[in-house]
């Protein structure tokens, strides 16, 4: 079919869509793929065992707060682009800042801690499984985000997909710390922060070839 072809069909008695059904959308996705990763928590990882003491402390919030934040900056990125010729630039510049923002704060920690105690702060117990937990909890909110991506009109493609990996990433990084009782800001803001990034990736990778036109 023609370009011009293509263009007559879609101006052919145009549906108008309704105020809000982008987001809407997207936070349905956000709903389902939360769900998925907690199932996926619950049958697969486990819950860690001092859960009940964990919701009362700072840090368990602050890791919540951390990624869904990444997450939020995704779910605003990918209400732009799902627009032709949408400008995802304020939600990726607060993505950013809220990465600088975490990340600084684990640097102080880190640089205020013990030296004998800096590689124990990195590496916690589980840093050789913890961005590959995240971004596992992230592959059926990934699936589902670039599912409703194709029904819409990105121009894009692969920063489209690095929004859609960063918002499934967030959503699951979040269900994640309900089975992870690493608590410093250290860990979190690097490997946390690595299956963000690396479901953001496996985004960009797919979206690539699956949201062209």
């Amino acid at each position: 079919m023609r370009t011009d072809e293509l263009i007559d069909q879609l101006a052919t008695a145009p549906r108008p869509i309704r105020a809000g059904a982008v987001p809407r959308r997207f936070a349905g996705v956000a709903v389902a793929g939360a769900l998925a990763a907690l199932v996926l928590v619950l049958s697969w990882l486990g819950t860690r065992d001092d859960l009940a003491q964990a919701v009362t402390g700072r840090m368990f919030w602050m890791k919540a707060t951390y990624t869904a934040l990444l997450g939020l900056a995704g779910f605003w990125a990918l209400e732009r682009l799902a627009r032709p010729e949408g400008v995802p630039r304020k939600a990726l510049l607060f993505g950013a800042v809220v990465l600088a923002a975490f990340v600084g704060l684990g640097l102080g920690q880190w640089l205020a801690a013990d030296p004998d105690s800096r590689m124990r702060m990195m590496r916690g117990g589980s840093w050789t499984v913890c961005a590959r937990n995240i971004l596992a909890l992230a592959l059926p909110g990934l699936a589902a985000t670039l599912l409703v991506l194709r029904g819409m009109a990105p121009t894009r493609p692969t920063l489209t997909g690095f929004a859609a990996g960063a918002f499934a990433g967030g959503v699951a990084a979040t269900v994640y710390g309900l089975h992870c009782g690493e608590s410093t800001m250290v860990f979190v803001g690097i490997w946390y922060t690595l299956g963000v990034l690396g479901t953001g990736a496996l985004g960009a990778l797919i979206g690539r070839w699956a949201l062209r036109w």
